[in-house]
């Protein structure tokens, strides 16, 4: 386990027209009525605290009476356009409980708590800067992942849904020790899924904190699934180790599970079914993959220097003689998305011929 395997503060990238027309294509590109920078106009703030009494790095804001009505009704228009029609006909049953804002991250991110009075069921929507990978990130999410993802993008202004589960660090301090024998095989068979697709779509930062563990309650036992929250290392590191979670010292105890619960074989077979599903779904979303991964090509969203070192690692682990050739990160990725989808025909092709 290395100690620092992450550059310096990773820049923001803007939204380039041709990304733009995409998104709006696509029903992402929507006009929201409040900016990511008004929010920043709070006039006061108080820590926000965990069950244990711990700082969680958020802080919960305050704005004064003049702008705390504007900024409620804005963002309970938000949250309709989000997760409905964007009509104005529930905005009277909904209340605005809290603005949070993350002092922790690169993103400065806003958290949303939006409650219905009628029933006090409550949900959350987070407010960020919009960052041209971390929406790719987003929308290489939603169509390569098992989940969909639901944001819009106004501008400069980013709109993120909640994923519910439970965070990983909190997942791995408070719930793993107490699994029994099966539930931590079947995590342990989660966590090399997660860690096959993370590399090969080349999503990276997957610290314990920027995943979270979802337990399903199936019949007489629990299975579990573990989701990525955090978009932000879209393909922008040139260390092909900052995409393979089980490089990071978080995870330890993760990796820890998959050797002592799996064997070398199951490990394999395991990777093997992860990059077949990513080959399907490249398949399954033909026209809307390729027009993502062109924008991606002729869009900078990273450094000249994380270009070379990322396209000789992965040269070095796949010896694909394409990634040599690759001058964008855009480039990087669909060679990697490319030689799944390749390696998943072949297979199929001789099977078929057999």
């Amino acid at each position: 386990m290395q100690q620092k395997l992450m550059s310096k503060k990773k820049p923001s990238f803007p939204i380039n027209e041709r990304f733009n027309r995409y998104l709006a294509k696509y029903n992402r590109n929507t006009m929201i009525p409040v900016f990511y920078d008004d929010l920043l106009r709070f006039s006061g703030s108080i820590v926000v605290y965990d069950q244990h009494e711990e700082d969680t790095f958020w802080v919960r804001c305050y704005y004064s009476d003049s702008e705390r009505m504007e900024i409620d009704n804005s963002l309970k228009k938000v949250y309709t356009i989000l997760h409905s029609d964007g009509s104005d006909d529930s905005l009277e049953f909904l209340n605005i409980d809290a603005i949070d804002y993350c002092t922790f991250g690169n993103s400065k991110p806003f958290r949303v708590k939006v409650r219905n009075i009628l029933n006090d069921s409550f949900t959350y929507f987070y407010v960020k800067k919009a960052d041209a990978s971390r929406v790719y990130g987003l929308e290489f999410e939603h169509l390569l992942s098992p989940h969909r993802i639901n944001f819009l993008v106004y501008k400069d202004t980013l709109i993120e849904e909640h994923i519910a589960g439970i965070p990983g660090d909190v997942f791995i301090d408070d719930h793993l020790p107490t699994c029994d024998n099966r539930a931590q095989t079947q995590i342990a068979k989660q966590f090399v899924k997660f860690n096959e697709r993370c590399t090969v779509r080349l999503l990276g930062d997957m610290r314990s904190y920027n995943y979270v563990v979802i337990p399903t309650h199936d019949f007489d036992h629990v299975e579990y699934q573990i989701r990525a929250i955090d978009f932000d290392q879209q393909c922008f590191e040139g260390d092909l180790k900052v995409y393979r979670p089980q490089f990071f010292k978080e995870n330890y105890n993760m990796v820890k599970l998959v050797s002592e619960k799996l064997q070398e074989s199951s490990i394999e077979q395991y990777r093997k079914e992860e990059r077949s599903l990513l080959a399907k779904r490249i398949i399954n979303t033909k026209s809307r993959y390729k027009e993502l991964i062109r924008c991606m090509i002729n869009d900078n969203v990273s450094t000249g220097d994380n270009v070379k070192k990322l396209r000789q690692d992965l040269y070095k682990y796949t010896a694909d003689m394409k990634f040599k050739r690759a001058s964008t990160m855009g480039q990087i990725l669909r060679t990697a998305l490319d030689f799944v989808k390749r390696n998943y025909e072949d297979i199929n092709m001789k099977r078929l011929l057999s």
